[in-house]
């Protein structure tokens, strides 16, 4: 069967999620929260999920547990949380900004504001989804960072970037000066597609595999148990 780009989209958000163990998956957004709960159907079991507010649940919304706020902050301040968020603009050395557009004295634009972008990026690995990448988001300096990048983060024990996830690819920081590499292209896209979409220059290696098929198994549930009305054909075309 086809393979569609939004299915690719959630196989590279849940690959994100590999080899966590038991940590407090915090998914924001449509595609990531479909990638957590593959990866806890699949290969990262121990993954816990949350209701959002104040409780753990399972895959198919059991409760399985009690997330009181101390116990939430005591996850947030020890890297025992994987947060994958949303960047309005995000940098090569993955600053993120959803704070404002322009100068923040005087923003063309408001936006989310800082949120808990700082102490998320800088107490427990943060992983990105952009669902429309373009110069606009992927950009030489963000206006405000709201989350932190490697180049601010020299003091920070649990401050990790192991993904920035967008509809064209999949990037890390896998390079001596924790540059953004490009690590994979969907399938139909094209390098030169992502260079031209983005407005810093990108670390890319000489030779740039495809992001992986999900398994027979990984398509069925997200078609069949994951997300069978296909809400995320309407956040990521093709």
């Amino acid at each position: 069967m086809t393979v569609t780009r939004a299915e690719y989209c959630v196989i590279a958000c849940a690959e994100a999620w590999r080899d966590d163990g038991e940590v407090l998956a915090s998914p924001m957004g449509l595609i990531p929260s479909l990638g957590a709960r593959l990866a806890r159907r699949t290969f990262s079991p121990d993954l816990l999920m949350t209701d959002g507010e104040a409780l753990l649940v399972g895959v198919d919304g059991t409760v399985e547990g009690w997330l009181p706020y101390r116990q939430h902050l005591a996850l947030v301040t020890g890297g025992r949380r994987h947060v994958m968020m949303g960047a309005s603009q995000i940098d090569r050395h993955g600053n993120q900004n959803i704070s404002c557009i322009g100068d923040w004295e005087r923003p063309k634009r408001q936006l989310l504001g800082v949120r808990g972008a700082p102490v998320n990026t800088l107490n427990n690995p943060t992983s990105y989804w952009v669902p429309r990448h373009s110069r606009r988001v992927f950009v030489e300096k963000v206006d405000m960072v709201c989350g932190v990048g490697y180049d601010h983060a020299d003091c920070a024990p649990h401050h990790r970037i192991p993904r920035v996830v967008s509809d064209l690819g999949v990037f890390d920081f896998a390079t001596p000066d924790h540059s953004m590499r490009l690590a994979s292209v969907h399938p139909g896209v094209t390098v030169e597609q992502v260079r031209e979409a983005t407005g810093f220059e990108l670390v890319v290696p000489d030779e740039v595999p495809c992001t992986r098929e999900p398994t027979a198994r990984e398509l069925r549930l997200i078609r069949e148990v994951i997300d069978p009305r296909d809400t995320r054909s309407g956040e990521v075309g093709g």
